[in-house]
């Protein structure tokens, strides 16, 4: 399908019609709220491929490495963040012409067994397998106190270690964060090219400030700054990539990009969680995507979370990036206009108690 240009009058148009989607999941969630540890989730529809796909995926984990599928896609999955991810694989599913010939890589530190469960209630015939995150206890001695409590957590970092939790079958694969959904086909973004010996493919923003992401301390030093000699670096942001782990094994990313972690522990040079050491590792040196494919900053900042508008141009991917999350808000009573268009994925029935996403 096309991408979606939307103008501020659709906009508000699409967050009268949609709300009443929201308060119906609600609603059921109010009904449904019987007691347990755990949120619950609604089955979602059931997306068929098209007659030009090949022949659809088996539901489960048996077919990460066929050559029958056509995309790969890796997320984290945590139950603080569970409600974001079974929103973005929705609207996965909902978007692309071959949705039985996506396998999802969820890699995960805890709960494996209920969040097995809970992504196969919801996607009986969801082709997926889960990965324990065998690293955290390493990556968590490596991280150093960010701006934000949620951009501590060592899953957070998971994407650094991908190319060696997945299977080495899989070699392309198109990472997402939790917090966004798609409104194009995913297979157009992990089809993008990259050039020989590169890794990495992301939106890139030039027009960003690229210094605020290092400390004085940092651009002060030349042995360290020294890294972007050369390189047209700019800012990209994280939460959406596709990684070519082939390349990224060979290259040794994940060795390098510990190596600037170990560094910050010993003196601070950046302030913000996983996103710095990419920067210093692949900045100036990834395949550009078009700014359609991550839409980001719908979270705001991250200290108020507040509210903020679409860039100008077409739209594939709404990323709600920073500190406000449209369910924390749309809970709250408290939404931003662009929330609605995060609602009608929102496969959640009921939520015994609260998360702290901060």
């Amino acid at each position: 399908m096309p991408p979606l240009s939307l103008s501020s009058t659709l906009l508000l148009l699409l967050a009268m019609l949609l709300s009443s989607s929201y308060c119906a999941t609600a609603a059921a969630a109010e009904k449904h709220g019987a007691a347990s540890g755990m949120p619950s989730f609604r089955e979602a529809p059931q997306f068929y491929n098209a007659p030009s796909c090949p022949p659809p995926l088996p539901a489960g984990p048996g077919a990460a490495c066929s050559p029958n599928a056509l995309v790969h896609v890796a997320m984290t999955l945590d139950v603080a963040y569970l409600r974001g991810s079974m929103a973005a694989v929705l609207s996965v599913l909902r978007h692309t012409g071959c949705p039985q010939s996506v396998f999802f890589h969820f890699v995960a530190s805890s709960a494996a067994d209920y969040l097995r469960a809970t992504v196969a209630g919801s996607f009986p015939s969801l082709a997926f397998q889960i990965y324990p995150f065998a690293d955290e206890p390493r990556v968590a001695g490596l991280i150093s106190t960010s701006i934000r409590a949620a951009l501590d957590r060592p899953l957070n970092y998971a994407r650094s270690y991908l190319a060696r939790v997945l299977p080495e079958c899989t070699r392309r694969v198109v990472y997402l964060d939790s917090d966004l959904v798609l409104v194009d086909d995913v297979a157009s973004l992990a089809s993008i090219p990259l050039p020989d010996g590169v890794a990495l493919a992301a939106p890139e923003y030039c027009n960003a400030n690229f210094t605020s992401y290092f400390t004085a301390t940092f651009w002060a030093n030349p042995a360290l700054s020294v890294v972007f000699e050369g390189r047209q670096a700019c800012y990209f942001n994280t939460g959406v990539m596709v990684m070519e782990l082939g390349r990224w094994r060979d290259g040794g990313y994940t060795e390098q990009i510990e190596e600037w972690m170990e560094l910050q522990k010993r003196m601070r040079i950046y302030e913000l969680g996983s996103l710095p050491p990419f920067l210093l590792v692949f900045a100036g040196r990834i395949a550009a995507v078009e700014h359609r494919w991550n839409q980001h900053g719908l979270g705001g900042d991250n200290y108020r979370g507040l509210c903020r508008d679409l860039h100008l141009g077409p739209v594939s991917l709404l990323h709600w990036s920073g500190k406000g999350k449209p369910w924390a808000r749309l809970d709250a009573g408290r939404p931003c206009p662009l929330d609605a268009l995060w609602a009608p994925y929102d496969l959640l029935l009921r939520a015994p108690f609260a998360i702290d996403d901060s």
